[in-house]
């Protein structure tokens, strides 16, 4: 995604991208994003003026920068939260997948067991 940011020149580009323009506006500002699905980047910049108006209307500073970052602790906060959910899910499935495993290969001996015993008998 690349983000072009008339207000001060700067760019952040992604190589690998076949941009599409897309304006968006996050806390009052507009901004010219260029990313290979507009959807999306407008749904990220809906997230962010969001976040950044929840954390302004919370505080007392009207510095946007100040707002900027504290929306983006936030973001952070939450996405380290999911990351530790996601990592004690993905534990329980790989110990639930191990357990059936296990389980699986008991139960296949004991069947082989009586087959044998049929056999057998």
């Amino acid at each position: 995604m690349e983000m072009d940011d008339k207000r001060n020149g700067t760019n952040a580009v992604d190589p690998t991208a076949t941009p599409a323009a897309v304006s968006v506006d996050i806390y009052d500002q507009v901004y010219h994003l260029r990313g290979t699905d507009a959807e999306y980047i407008g749904r990220l910049a809906a997230l962010v003026d969001t976040k950044m108006r929840a954390v302004a209307a919370h505080g007392s500073t009207v510095d946007s920068l100040r707002v900027a970052v504290l929306a983006a602790l936030n973001i952070a906060d939450e996405l380290l939260a999911l990351r530790v959910r996601y990592d004690t899910l993905a534990g329980s499935v790989d110990r639930t997948e191990g357990n059936m495993r296990s389980r699986a290969g008991t139960l296949a001996g004991m069947l082989d067991e009586v087959l044998e015993d049929r056999r057998a008998g």
